[in-house]
């Protein structure tokens, strides 16, 4: 595609890099990204997404703003509170970015409408806060054959992992966490806390997985979880191996 003079400045910091150049941002112009919740996770991400020229985006939140999200997700301020996140983050993408088209989804993603909901995605990134959606969000990425960023932060950590569990070979999110256990069990911010400026660290990186998934720059990550300590500050890598038996993921 050819870039207009205005989308020639905007986007110029990408296009020098060798490794994205004008094929890379025109490949995230023409590209759709999912994101599961506008949340500690979503509200940075949505950021660096739309400022990185993402053609499409899609927010998927039934939550409203609370006056206790403030803490971390920047991305809204107090006159906010009580409206759609979702719908208030697709208005401050219109502002960042006229480019990309956003589409505000206010349901919860369950296995009925996760189908539907991914359809024509390229990339999905998951920043929501319960085991449930999220290996509802895995298996569906599996079966609809689309890269999955998965990050998640609590306290002083984060993680991150993209995964493409359909390729032969590749784990899936739920190689990784398996599904012995309550998939409604899941420690939250309000139990545990969480440093604001850890949701700005995971959500600006799982941004730029986005991207990467996207333009193909640096080594492939599939597979591999980054897990931040941000009290140190230290950073292990972990591979995940595909479980035979994850019934996710069992047939690719």
């Amino acid at each position: 595609m050819s870039f207009s003079d205005a989308q020639l400045d905007r986007y110029a910091r990408h296009i020098v890099l060798k490794e994205i150049g004008g094929a890379g941002q025109s490949r995230l112009l023409s590209s759709h990204v999912l994101l599961i919740g506008a949340g500690g996770i979503g509200s940075p991400a949505i950021q660096y997404l739309a400022a990185a020229g993402f053609g499409r985006l899609t927010i998927v939140d039934d939550d409203v703003v609370d006056l206790a999200n403030l803490q971390r997700q920047t991305l809204f301020d107090t006159g906010d509170i009580g409206d759609s996140k979702a719908e208030t983050a697709c208005a401050a993408v219109a502002r960042l970015n006229p480019d990309v088209e956003c589409a505000a989804v206010t349901e919860r993603l369950q296995p009925a409408n996760a189908a539907r909901l991914l359809a024509g995605a390229d990339v999905v990134i998951d920043g929501s806060d319960n085991f449930a959606t999220r290996l509802t969000v895995s298996d569906a990425c599996v079966a609809e054959r689309i890269p999955l960023v998965s990050a998640a932060l609590g306290m002083f950590q984060g993680q991150i992992g993209l995964f493409r569990g359909h390729e032969s070979g590749q784990p899936c999110y739920r190689c990784y966490v398996g599904d012995a256990f309550d998939a409604e069990d899941c420690d939250t911010c309000s139990e545990l806390g969480v440093l604001g400026a850890m949701a700005g660290i995971m959500g600006s990186w799982a941004a730029m997985e986005a991207i990467r998934a996207v333009t193909g720059f640096g080594p492939d990550q599939a597979g591999n979880i980054h897990i931040f300590n941000g009290t140190a500050p230290t950073m292990r890598s972990v591979r995940i191996v595909k479980d035979p038996a994850c019934k996710g993921c069992d047939r690719a």
